[in-house]
């Protein structure tokens, strides 16, 4: 028993920690209101042994937008939506059966636009490590988890250049997790790759083993710039195809 009630008190003090980091960087709704169509996701953290893991999703291969792309729960906000964090919390459940009340919401992050110009909200919340997904074959093939730590010390990691969708060049985070258990390899790129590597520059505060487009020292500012300039180029863009 002493065994099992020192790793409840581990976990305990692990996301104790995590709550504190990640309230600081909380948005609330502070971009909702950009008229851009909304999506949104949800970041679930899980501690097992002691370490925090990211649950993330395989997209069926049926379906018309990005399939068999490794991405994390979520989709297209719905009227019925009161906000980001019920359009995560719900698109959680369609897809892989986590049920709301089974989740405990911590924060909003900086959003990121997808390709289709969705303004997309990162809704970081944990979830029980006992979590047994049921996919929704219809919109998800497989679910896995990744170490957190993964996204700022991985063992194969390379960047991509990409055109954004303003028409600007720019990087994207590309890694390949090998999972030992499993004997698969996830490749986890784009939008996703980019908020987990945010995600994990929060919660550890450390530098990465490669280059992220942020001033370390100013993370919230510098996220927040970014973002703010990639939408203001994809609004010149939308002023000049007019």
């Amino acid at each position: 028993v002493p065994q099992r009630s020192s790793l409840f008190t581990s976990r305990k003090s692990v996301k104790e920690k995590v709550r504190l980091r990640l309230k600081a960087f909380d948005v609330g709704d502070k971009f909702s209101r950009l008229p851009l169509a909304k999506a949104s996701v949800l970041l679930p953290l899980l501690v097992r042994e002691g370490r925090l893991h990211l649950l993330l999703t395989v997209r069926a291969m049926q379906l018309r937008r990005s399939p068999g792309e490794v991405c994390f729960p979520g989709g297209k906000s719905e009227a019925t939506d009161k906000d980001e964090i019920d359009t995560a919390l719900r698109e959680a459940k369609e897809e892989v059966g986590l049920q709301p009340e089974r989740v405990e919401v911590i924060c909003r992050l900086v959003p990121g636009i997808d390709k289709m110009n969705h303004l997309v909200t990162p809704v970081v919340g944990f979830i029980e490590d006992t979590f047994q997904a049921t996919p929704n074959p219809d919109e998800v093939s497989d679910v896995f988890v990744v170490p957190l730590e993964y996204f700022i010390k991985p063992l194969n990691y390379k960047r991509l250049p990409y055109k954004t969708s303003s028409g600007y060049l720019s990087w994207m985070h590309c890694f390949i997790y090998d999972d030992q258990e499993r004997k698969t390899s996830f490749k986890i790129w784009g939008l996703t790759a980019h908020f987990a590597v945010f995600l994990a520059l929060i919660i550890f505060g450390k530098r990465p083993t490669f280059k992220v487009g942020y001033d370390l020292d100013n993370l919230i500012s510098s996220a927040e710039n970014n973002f703010m300039n990639l939408y203001a180029s994809l609004y010149e863009r939308k002023k000049s195809n007019l």
